[in-house]
């Protein structure tokens, strides 16, 4: 007898649900650690809403996402799956494997549609910025010339709109794609049935709601493009021009309603067996995009437009002028004649004593490597860059260049020497714009470690913790003290005192960041104390893109003395692509010129044709605190990130004034304006049509290669102006033409701030430009053989930057010259060119330079008692030929030419006993 015994199998798929989490748990909790140690950051600094704010939209755009793409394709899977569930893929059917058919979707769609749902979630996610702005949108109260609608739905609703339907159209197309992938595999699309009937039923109506669906999202994109004509091409200048308006716009809104037309007929031919509707609709839409959306443009412009086209395109070259100069702020520039006519003297010099006072004659290039030689000190340490600020010295407001000493890498890849020893840079050097010692060496104000001032300016707290070269974390409050800077043959050290960094004194901070940084020593290391912090985003770009990622941020930083402490200011701009009718940056003249020439910016290389310079960020170089202060409160863009971000933004009212008096215009948003307004101070459309007055950027000589002219600071009296203002100024030049046109100047002083002008020269008249003036150097024989002297002696003439400084209707021209020895880095100024009018000498220094063009200057005469004098019988001719022998001999010495010098020295010595003699005869 057989006995059956019956036994239970064990059940094991309630351990799915627990599985399934835990791998999810181990895929994202890098993501969830992260999120943790990032929320502790933001809560150190103080902007913890911010965080929330942040990770809140983030959370929604991929969360939304994931769940309705998942829920969409899981949706048109099944359906697909009901409608075939008597059929089997195909290709499987006879094989081996035709057991799994049936089977194998059931595991493997699942898959598939989770990881299509994630790449969709991962694309959405930088949606957050759109969608917020779009919430809290401000109007301009300004609107666009064709549809009259406010700026503001162009900037803010529009982007949205856009995104929508880009969103919309991909989730559509997926699920489309998944279930025709269904049916093609199980044969439900089978083309050998003829082309009428390759699918029907419930498949074919399934396909078509969804083809429909697609159409009414067509149809929304062409009525979306109407509105993108204002950011056209096709015409004269960027947006809509008179095709784009009489063509265009009429194809656009006929092929939104032949969108609307073929969902209509999707959705009619979805309970029919044949597919003669939809293709008779399809090709009926092609026949009509093809003749009215891409023929009829083209034949309007070719045989209406081009024969008469300054007539017809003259109202919308106006639109781009105008709305150009409101996009780049230029609306505002305050234009007056320049007639350079005026004849500098003495007098009229010692008027502008404060001009002349701040003349740069030290060039931020060989200044960088002379900082380097001179104020290094080890290795360790490194000047990145050197900055051009404004100080009230000892009462006298001067124009000074400063460089951060920056702490570049740690002298051991050790974990503890790297991230807990050397932890921070130390101080600064400063020194004046027009100061030179004997060796041809710049005159420091504040030097050495410890920083000595030898002005009334001191550092208090010269410890760099946050900068443009701390790109790594580091540990601070260790067992281990900080190394603080070399003194003699041993080191001081340091403990941080300060507020930055992220507390570590809990095992679960310490658990956290070893995880999130992949680092086991921050866990075992025996170093930590209840104290210890942790520092990271200390790079001051990095730190405050995190903190605000839609701002863009100027290329250039720089370093401020505030009360004792060292402070840096970033300049932070709003930017938009989306501004009706003008002309993106990148298609200007001379922008390819920028890029090749290396003086691009970072606003360049990004496409935007609407820019502000709306908030200047402040952070503390010791305990990395940042200050994000609304310096154009009229920007709508601000004005919405403030909507969004109401705990982040400082007011103007509430920074200090000692802080204020360092906000400077910022170059990078003066080299985009200047450079659109090359072209767009042509305020008539006829002449801008023609191009007849285009501008350029003046050129250069630097190192022996031409170069485009820098914007540079200086301080100096503008026309008609009772005062010296800091200022940034910059010469033009006609297109193809040398002579100078004219100069642009923002000014950056108390209420003056923000403003620009333009200050015109004669046409008619012969303006020398910078590239003329070095011409003419090297035209003097006796300054290009000085030139040509040096470099063949071991050394490098290095002619620095040649400026243009304006002064009482007219033009002073200074060109420092350096020098530097092959075998050495160290580069001297030898020698100052100063050029007015037709006058143009090189000497030692800008004092001698003047001299020799207007005269030495002279002093009161001295009152004194009367004394009986002796009359001296020395010839003034002979006594003057001395002195200028011996000058000569001098300068030949110091250029090492010591054939000339002696040949003056022997012509010296016969004059010297020619008026010995004379004495002696009377």
């Amino acid at each position: 007898m057989v006995s059956h015994r019956s036994s239970k199998q064990p059940n094991w798929r309630w351990l799915i649900p627990p599985i399934v989490i835990l791998i999810l748990l181990l895929i994202f909790s890098g993501t969830l650690v992260h999120l943790t140690t990032e929320s502790w950051w933001f809560s150190a600094i103080g902007f913890r809403d911010v965080f929330w704010t942040l990770l809140t939209w983030r959370g929604i755009t991929w969360v939304g996402s994931f769940i309705i793409f998942g829920l969409f394709l899981w949706l048109n899977y099944w359906f697909a799956m009901r409608v075939t569930r008597y059929s089997t893929i195909r290709f499987l059917e006879q094989s081996d494997l035709s057991f799994y058919a049936d089977r194998a979707p059931k595991y493997i769609a699942p898959i598939i549609i989770f990881f299509m749902s994630l790449s969709a979630a991962g694309a959405s996610v930088t949606a957050w910025d759109t969608l917020l702005k779009f919430f809290n949108a401000t109007e301009f109260n300004l609107n666009d010339p064709i549809y009259n609608r406010d700026i503001g739905f162009y900037m803010f609703q529009l982007p949205f709109y856009e995104g929508l339907q880009d969103w919309l159209f991909a989730l559509l197309i997926t699920g489309f794609f998944v279930a025709a992938a269904i049916y093609l595999l199980k044969g439900t699309i089978n083309l050998d049935r003829g082309w009428q009937y390759i699918i029907y039923g419930e498949a074919k109506a399934h396909l078509c709601l969804l083809l429909a669906g697609l159409s009414f999202l067509v149809a929304f994109q062409f009525w979306l493009q109407r509105y993108d004509l204002l950011y056209s091409g096709e015409g004269v200048v960027s947006g809509a021009g008179f095709t784009d308006t009489h063509a265009r716009l009429v194809a656009l809104t006929a092929m939104g309603f032949m969108a609307l037309a073929l969902a209509v007929i999707f959705i009619a031919s979805a309970g029919q067996n044949t597919l003669i509707l939809p293709l008779t609709g399809i090709g009926l839409y092609l026949v009509i995009y093809l003749l009215l959306y891409q023929a009829y443009p083209g034949f309007q412009q070719r045989f209406q437009v081009e024969p008469n086209e300054l007539a017809k395109e003259k109202p919308y070259i106006e639109h781009n002028i105008q709305l150009t100069r409101d996009a780049y702020n230029l609306s505002t520039v305050e234009r007056d004649d320049y007639p350079a006519q005026g004849r500098l003297d003495r007098a009229k010099l010692n008027d502008n004593e404060g001009t002349i006072r701040n003349v740069r004659l030290w060039d931020y290039r060989p200044l960088l490597t002379t900082y380097g030689q001179l104020q290094e000190i080890r290795p360790y340490y490194s000047f990145r860059d050197v900055d051009v600020d404004r100080y009230t010295i000892n009462d006298v407001y001067r124009q000074v260049m400063l460089s951060p000493r920056e702490l570049s890498r740690a002298p051991q890849n050790r974990w503890v020497t790297q991230r807990l020893k050397y932890t921070h840079g130390y101080g600064l050097v400063m020194s004046p714009v027009n100061k030179v010692t004997d060796q041809g060496l710049p005159e420091l104000f504040v030097k050495d470690i410890p920083p000595e001032s030898s002005v009334d300016i001191e550092v208090e707290q010269p410890r760099i913790y946050y900068g443009e070269e701390t790109n790594n974390y580091i540990f601070t409050g260790m067992v281990e003290d900080e190394f603080d800077y070399p003194l003699g043959e041993d080191n001081a050290s340091n403990r941080y005192q300060g507020k930055g960094g992220v507390d570590l004194g809990s095992f679960w901070h310490k658990l956290l960041y070893a995880y999130d940084l992949g680092s086991f020593k921050v866990l075992i290391s025996s170093q930590f104390q209840p104290e210890s912090r942790i520092h990271y985003y200390r790079n001051i770009r990095q730190r405050i893109n995190h903190v605000a990622p839609f701002l863009r941020l100027d290329a250039d930083p720089y370093i401020t003395i505030v009360n004792g402490r060292m402070k840096w200011i970033v300049e932070g701009y709003t930017v938009s692509d989306y501004y009706p009718y003008s002309e993106p940056a990148s298609n200007i003249n001379n922008a390819s010129a920028i890029l090749r020439s290396g003086q691009s910016t970072q606003l360049l290389t990004g496409g935007f044709n609407y820019v502000r310079n709306s908030v200047k960020v402040v952070v503390d170089a010791y305990d990395g605190t940042l200050q994000f202060v609304i310096t154009d409160e009229s920007d709508p863009l601000i004005q919405t990130y403030q909507k969004i971000f109401p705990d982040l933004f400082t007011s103007m009212l509430d920074v200090s004034p000692e802080l204020k008096s360092h906000f400077r215009y910022p170059l990078d948003l003066f080299k985009i304006q200047s450079q659109m307004y090359l072209d767009y101070h042509m305020s008539n459309p006829e002449v801008f049509y023609n191009q007849e007055d285009l501008w350029q950027y003046a050129t250069e000589t630097y190192e022996g290669n031409t170069q485009l002219v820098e914007p540079y600071y200086t301080i100096m009296r503008l026309p008609d102006e009772e005062r010296v203002e800091f200022v940034l100024i910059l010469p033009f030049t006609p297109v193809n033409k040398d002579n100078m046109i004219a100069w642009m100047a923002a000014r950056s002083d108390g209420g003056n701030y923000g403003r620009l002008l333009l200050y015109e020269f004669p046409k008619q008249e012969l303006i020398y430009g910078p590239s003329q003036i070095e011409a003419r150097i090297n035209q003097t024989p006796e300054i290009s053989q000085q030139l040509s002297l040096w470099d063949q002696q071991g050394s490098r003439v290095i002619r620095g930057n040649l400026l243009v400084i304006p002064i009482e209707q007219s033009l002073l021209y200074v060109e420092p010259i350096y020098l530097r020895s092959e075998q050495g880095e160290l580069p001297q100024l030898k020698r100052v060119v100063v050029a007015h009018g037709d006058n143009l000498v090189m000497r030692p220094n800008l004092q001698s330079a003047i001299a020799a063009i207007f005269g030495e200057e002279t002093a009161p005469p001295a009152l004194s008692e009367e004394k009986p004098t002796t009359e001296t019988t020395i010839p003034n001719e002979l006594a003057q030929r001395a002195l200028n022998l011996y000058r000569d001999a001098q300068q030949a010495a110091q250029a090492g030419n010591w054939g000339e010098y002696g040949d003056k020295i022997k012509e010296l010595q016969g004059i010297l006993e020619q008026l010995n003699q004379e004495e002696n005869d009377d």
